[in-house]
């Protein structure tokens, strides 16, 4: 005999799992919560404590103030860093769908070898190769460009991969019945793999997307102008040109970064899972 009926053991184990999402969310939540609040506070304000974390008014042109400062142009880093992350994104759609469809569709003599080791570089650290890019960009001429900041992002061994493995779990049947009606293996790519691939694609978007518009130290070191800076860059300069940290303003201009991330992962979300789910369905 059961103390508990299976009903009751249902709804408490129910209860416990949306009690400990509730906790998670809260957990998750807060730090952004703090952040608009704290950009909320008067501009000139020391960092609130907790007993005094709502404003007694809540200063909504400090958003204005962030981006009409004639020191540090933030609209100029903002659609730096838009363009940037837009040119990136479409590179890395264009060159990794077009490899990624050749290792999964197209047999040749070493393929598997050179795949093999397009993986082996993913164990580089970037940190290595970041010198002799930046020398590569350098005997270009690219620094203080927008080649040096979109070129070297526009294709990954990443981005390859995952989009193989999606392009794998596509039916041959597929490209048989395209061969059969005459259409070139450019045809199948662009007219059957691609329309097929909007998960995995909307999934390398938002990865590239999001790793483009947070970098920080690559454009730091391949950008010497105020006109070229990024978001990111262009807050460590916003941080400095009060000579000590004001909590409130620089607040408001890290939510103005985020808020283009947090977008993009909300239009792209529905694709998202389904797209990470499905690249791990073969090897």
């Amino acid at each position: 005999m059961t103390l508990w009926s299976p009903n009751v053991m249902t709804f408490l184990r129910n209860l416990l799992s949306y009690l400990l999402m509730t906790l998670i969310a809260l957990v998750t939540v807060t730090p952004f919560l703090w952040m608009i609040i704290v950009s909320l506070h008067p501009s000139k304000g020391a960092l609130p404590d907790p007993s005094h974390l709502i404003p007694q008014r809540w200063h909504f042109e400090n958003y204005r103030t962030v981006l009409e400062m004639p020191s540090t142009p933030v609209l100029r880093f903002f659609s730096n860093t838009l363009f940037v992350s837009g040119a990136v994104v479409a590179g890395q759609l264009l060159f990794c769908s077009l490899a990624a469809y050749g290792f999964a569709r197209l047999r040749f003599k070493g393929c598997d070898l050179l795949f093999a080791i397009f993986l082996a570089t993913m164990m580089i650290p970037g940190q290595v190769t970041m010198i002799p890019a930046f020398l590569v960009v350098r005997s270009f001429g690219w620094l203080n460009t927008y080649w040096a900041l979109i070129v070297p992002g526009v294709s990954s061994a990443f981005g390859i991969f995952l989009l193989r493995q999606f392009f794998l779990t596509l039916p041959k049947e597929l490209d048989e019945a395209a061969y059969l009606d005459g259409c070139t293996d450019f045809g199948i790519y662009a007219r059957i793999a691609l329309p097929l691939s909007a998960p995995a694609l909307a999934t390398l978007a938002t990865f590239t997307f999001i790793g483009t518009w947070t970098d920080f130290f690559w454009p730091l070191l391949v950008t010497s102008t105020t006109e070229m800076r990024t978001l990111e860059v262009g807050l460590s300069v916003f941080k400095d040109s009060f000579g000590t940290t004001n909590w409130p303003l620089q607040m408001t201009a890290a939510i103005l970064v985020l808020i283009p991330v947090l977008t993009m992962f909300l239009l792209t979300q529905r694709f998202f899972v389904r797209g990470i789910a499905m690249t791990g369905l073969k090897g």
